[in-house]
C-alpha cells in the first residue's frame, strides 16, 4: 500500500496534491479518477449523524450562507422537523438533513461514566455513517468544561481530562471498530465561543499540558483516532491551526501521532503556514486558501518534502475509508432508540431526593400533576452544527402516561406557554393543577439557542419564567420534582422549594422515557456529575479572566480547574464532581493496594469491596482520587485517576479492580519540561464523589533523583543540592583563588544559608573573584544569552 501511495504522489502535479489537500465543497473531498482515488464524505456528530441532502447530495452552488445556516441552527429548528411518534422520522426541511438517532449529548453521556455504553454508542453512529455513506464524523469534541457558560459546554465531557479522555477513547474505538472515522476536536483549548476565531487563549505551559491536553492525550493513547481537527482559536499568541509546536512537537512527536490534522471550518487564517505546522487537510473548499498555497510550493516556501508528507497522511486515510467502505449499508434505528433511551437512563443525575419522594409508588401516591412547556415539548440537544434531526422522539408526558397511566391518575398542565413571558392564567392553572394531586413533575430547561456556536451562555439561569413556576407550584406541593433540561451547570436558587431534582442536561432523543423509567422506579439513576455545580457564577474558576480583554483570554486559575479549584479554595459547592444519589445504598469496605511502596514505572493495582445494603439493584461509580505530598511546584489537593461503574443486586458484594499507574502520579514542571514523579507519600482515596471519600490508604513512592537546574541567579541552597554542578563550580574557583575544590566547596556549604543575592554575585562580589558571565555558564552548562 505504501509503496503504491509513494508512486501516486510521485505522479500528482502540484496543483493536484493541493486540490488533494482541500475540500472539494462543504462536506466532501476531491476525487481524482485518473489515479483511483475516490472523495469521502464527512459530516458533523458523535451524539447524531447531521446529513445535508441539499449541501452533500444535491450538489448545490453553496456558499459561505451555507455553512452560517449549519452554525446557526437552532435546537428548536430540529425538533420540530422531528417525527411526532414512534413509527419513523422523516425527511426534515432544514438543509433537507435526514433524520438519525439523536443521542445524549456529550455533557448528558459522560454522566454514565460508562465506556461500555459509550463504545456501543460509536459503533450505532458509525452505522447510521455507514447507511448515509459518510466516512468521517466530526468528533467527538473534549475540549475541557473550564467555564459553564462555554456555548459548546454541552458537546463536551467534562471538567476533568482523565473522564473525558476514556469516555473519548471508547466512543472513536466503536466508531472505528465499524470502519468510520472519528475527528477528535477542537485542538486545543477552544473553552468558550466567545468571538473564537480572534481569541488568544493565553495559558501557562503546565496548565496545558496537565489539563488541556492531557484529555487529548489519553484518547489518542486509547483509540488513534483516524483525524484530529485544530480549533479556531489562538493559543499563546499563534493560531492552533499553523501552531507547529501544538501540531508537530507534541502531537506527533512527542506523542507519536500518526493520523491526519484537519482544519475547523475556515479555520486557517494562512494555508502555507498551516501546511508546514503540519495541517494537512482544509476545509471547506477556499479558492483563496489554494491559490495562496500553490504560489508558495512554486516559490519554494513549502518544501516538496512537506507537501508530499501531508499528501501521504491524506492518501492513507483515503485507503482506510476505502477499505471500510459497506455499500448498501442499514441501520436499525429501532435499535439505535433503544441505546439512545439507555443512555439517557445511565446519565441522568439524580440531585437531590428527600424522604425517598422517588421513586413514586402506587402505595405513597395516588394522582400526578405534570407540569411546564418541555413535559411536552422536551429540550433534548444543544444548538449549532452538531444539531441533530431525530428519527423518532419520546416526548415525556407521553412516556409517563405510557409507563404509570394505568396505576395513577395523572393531570398535565403547560404552566409556562411562553419562555419569555409569563401567562398568568396559564400558571395559575398549574398551581390549582399541582394543589390538587399527591406530587408534582416540572418540567424546566434553559433558554434554547442560547448555548451554540459563536457565543456564550448570558448567565447561569434556567428560563426565568420556569423559574416563576417552581416558586409558585412550591407555595401549594411540598411534593415538587423537577426535571432539568440544560446544557451544563445551572444556578439553583430555587432548591429548597424542591423535594427531588433530575439533572438530564441534553439527553437527546430517548429522554422521555428514560425519565419516566426513572419516576417510576424501573431504572435506578446512576448517572454522576462531571462538572461540579456552582452555588452561583462568582465563584467559579474562570470567573474573574472570562470573556478575557483586548482579544486575549488569560486563563489564570491555571490547573485549578472545576473540582480542583474548589478543593484548593476549600469552598463547598452546591453539587461536587462525581455526585450522583441512588435509590439504593453502597457500602465500601476492604480497600487493598498490590503493593504499600511504588518506584519508576512501576504500576499498582487497587482493589475494594462495595456492597449493596439497599432494596434496589443499581449501579455505582467508584471513583478513585490520589492526593499528593507537599511538592516542589504547587499540587492540586486531589485528582481524579481513574473510575469504574459497576451493577449489583440488594445483598451483592463485588471487588472492583482500579489500575494505578506510574505516570498518574506525574505533574509536568515546565523548569525540566518534562513530567515529573516526586518520592514521598500519596494518599489513595476511594470515594462516590470528589467530596464523599469512604477509604483511602497510603502510598510510599520512591522516584528518581531530580536535581535541581543552576542558573546564574540560583542560590548556594539549589547550587549545593546538584552535586555535578556544584564541583564544576567549586573547581571554577579553586582555578580562580587560591582554594583547593574541597576547600572551596567548604566554603560555599558555610556561606549558603544567608547568601540570597545569587550565585554569579556572590562569586563576583561577596567572594570577589574575577569570573566572567561566560566561563560561570560554561561550568553551568547553560548556553549564554
Amino acid at each position: 500500500m505504501q509503496k503504491r501511495i509513494r508512486h501516486i504522489i510521485e505522479q500528482m502535479t502540484a496543483e493536484e496534491k493541493v486540490d488533494l489537500l482541500s475540500g472539494k465543497g462543504l462536506w466532501r473531498t476531491t476525487a481524482f479518477p485518473q489515479y483511483g482515488i475516490s472523495d469521502f464524505i464527512m459530516t458533523d456528530g458523535t451524539y447524531g449523524v447531521r446529513y445535508s441532502s441539499s449541501q452533500i447530495d444535491q450538489g448545490e452552488n453553496w456558499n459561505i450562507k451555507d455553512f452560517i445556516s449549519v452554525v446557526n441552527l437552532n435546537a428548536d429548528d430540529a425538533k420540530d422537523e422531528a417525527a411526532t411518534d414512534k413509527k419513523g422520522g422523516s425527511e426534515a426541511m432544514f438543509s433537507k438533513s435526514k433524520p438519525a438517532t439523536c443521542f445524549p449529548n456529550g455533557a448528558s453521556m459522560a454522566c454514565s461514566w460508562d465506556l461500555s455504553l459509550a463504545y456501543q454508542m460509536g459503533q450505532a453512529l458509525a452505522k447510521e455513517c455507514q447507511s448515509m455513506g459518510v466516512s468521517l464524523l466530526l468528533g467527538p469534541g473534549i475540549n475541557i468544561r473550564r467555564t459553564p457558560l462555554a456555548g459548546r459546554g454541552y458537546e463536551y465531557y467534562a471538567e476533568d481530562p482523565i473522564v473525558s479522555g476514556e469516555t473519548a477513547g471508547a466512543l472513536i474505538r466503536g466508531l472505528q471498530d465499524q470502519g468510520v472515522g472519528s475527528s477528535l476536536k477542537h485542538f486545543a483549548c477552544n473553552n468558550s465561543e466567545y468571538r473564537r476565531t480572534e481569541m488568544d487563549s493565553v495559558v501557562d505551559e503546565r496548565a496545558l499540558r496537565e489539563i488541556y491536553l492531557a484529555g487529548f492525550k489519553r484518547a489518542i493513547d486509547r483509540s488513534n483516532p483516524w483525524t484530529v481537527m485544530s480549533s479556531y482559536n489562538l493559543l499563546n499568541g499563534v493560531q492552533t491551526s499553523h501552531n507547529s509546536w501544538l501540531l508537530n512537537q507534541v502531537l506527533r512527536d512527542e506523542w507519536h501521532y500518526d493520523g491526519l490534522v484537519m482544519s475547523d471550518w475556515y479555520g486557517i487564517k494562512d494555508r502555507p503556514a498551516s501546511l508546514l505546522a503540519g495541517n494537512d487537510l482544509a476545509m471547506p473548499e477556499c479558492k483563496r486558501d489554494k491559490n495562496e498555497l500553490l504560489a508558495a510550493i512554486k516559490q519554494g516556501r513549502v518544501s516538496e518534502e512537506a507537501l508530499n508528507t501531508a499528501c501521504e497522511r491524506m492518501l492513507n486515510l483515503l485507503a482506510k475509508f476505502e477499505h471500510h467502505k459497506k455499500i448498501g449499508a442499514k441501520a436499525d434505528f429501532k435499535e439505535h432508540h433503544q441505546l439512545a433511551q439507555k443512555i439517557a437512563a445511565e446519565s441522568i443525575v439524580l440531585l437531590k431526593n428527600d424522604d425517598e419522594t422517588l421513586p413514586i409508588l402506587p402505595q405513597k401516591v395516588k394522582s400526578i400533576a405534570v407540569l411546564g412547556k418541555p413535559a411536552q415539548e422536551p429540550v433534548i440537544q444543544g444548538s449549532g452544527c452538531a444539531t441533530t434531526v431525530p428519527y423518532v422522539l419520546d416526548r415525556p408526558l407521553d412516556e409517563i402516561f405510557d409507563v404509570a397511566g394505568e396505576q395513577f391518575d395523572i393531570h398535565y398542565a403547560i404552566g409556562t406557554p411562553d419562555d419569555i413571558e409569563v401567562n398568568r392564567e396559564a400558571m395559575q392553572k398549574a398551581v390549582q393543577t399541582a394543589e390538587q394531586a399527591d406530587i408534582a413533575i416540572l418540567f424546566v430547561s434553559t433558554a434554547v439557542g442560547e448555548d451554540g456556536e459563536n457565543g456564550d451562555r448570558k448567565d447561569l439561569a434556567i428560563l426565568p419564567s420556569h423559574e416563576v413556576l417552581i416558586k409558585e407550584v412550591a407555595r401549594v406541593q411540598k411534593k415538587l420534582v423537577v426535571v432539568l433540561a440544560n446544557s451544563d451547570s445551572v444556578v439553583m436558587p430555587w432548591l429548597d422549594n424542591a423535594a427531588a431534582v433530575l439533572e438530564t442536561f441534553f439527553a437527546g432523543q430517548g429522554m422521555g422515557r428514560a425519565v419516566a423509567d426513572i419516576l417510576f422506579g424501573k431504572v435506578n439513576p446512576s448517572g454522576k456529575l462531571t462538572v461540579t455545580v456552582p452555588n452561583s457564577l462568582q465563584e467559579t474558576p474562570a470567573y474573574l479572566g472570562y470573556p478575557g480583554d483586548n482579544l486575549q483570554h488569560h486563563y489564570r486559575e491555571g490547573i485549578y480547574v472545576g473540582y480542583r479549584y474548589y478543593d484548593k479554595r476549600q469552598i463547598t459547592p452546591r453539587f461536587p464532581f462525581g455526585f450522583g444519589l441512588s435509590y439504593t445504598q453502597f457500602d465500601y469496605r476492604n480497600m487493598h493496594l498490590s503493593s504499600s511502596n511504588l518506584s519508576d514505572g512501576g504500576q499498582l493495582t487497587i482493589n475494594v469491596d462495595i456492597s449493596n445494603s439497599g432494596k434496589y439493584a443499581g449501579k455505582e461509580v467508584v471513583q478513585l482520587y490520589v492526593m499528593p505530598p507537599i511538592s516542589r511546584l504547587s499540587r492540586e489537593v486531589q485528582a481524579l485517576k481513574a473510575f469504574a461503574k459497576i451493577a449489583l443486586l440488594p445483598g451483592e458484594t463485588k471487588t472492583v479492580e482500579l489500575i494505578l499507574n506510574w505516570d498518574d502520579l506525574a505533574y509536568y514542571d515546565p523548569a525540566y519540561a518534562e513530567w515529573v514523579v516526586e518520592s514521598g507519600e500519596y494518599q489513595l482515596c476511594i470515594g462516590k464523589s470528589s467530596r464523599q471519600i469512604e477509604l483511602s490508604n497510603v502510598l510510599q513512592v520512591q522516584a528518581p533523583v531530580r536535581l535541581p537546574h543552576i542558573k546564574p541567579d540560583s542560590s548556594l541552597v539549589q547550587l549545593i543540592q546538584n552535586p555535578p554542578v556544584f564541583e564544576r563550580v567549586a573547581q571554577l574557583i579553586a582555578s580562580k583563588s587560591q582554594l583547593d575544590t574541597e576547600l572551596a566547596k567548604q566554603r560555599l556549604i558555610e556561606i549558603a544559608p544567608e547568601m540570597f543575592c545569587g550565585l554569579f554575585i556572590t562569586l563576583t562580589e561577596m567572594l570577589e573573584l574575577e569570573i566572567s558571565r561566560t566561563e560561570l555558564a560554561q561550568a553551568l552548562e547553560i548556553e549564554v544569552g
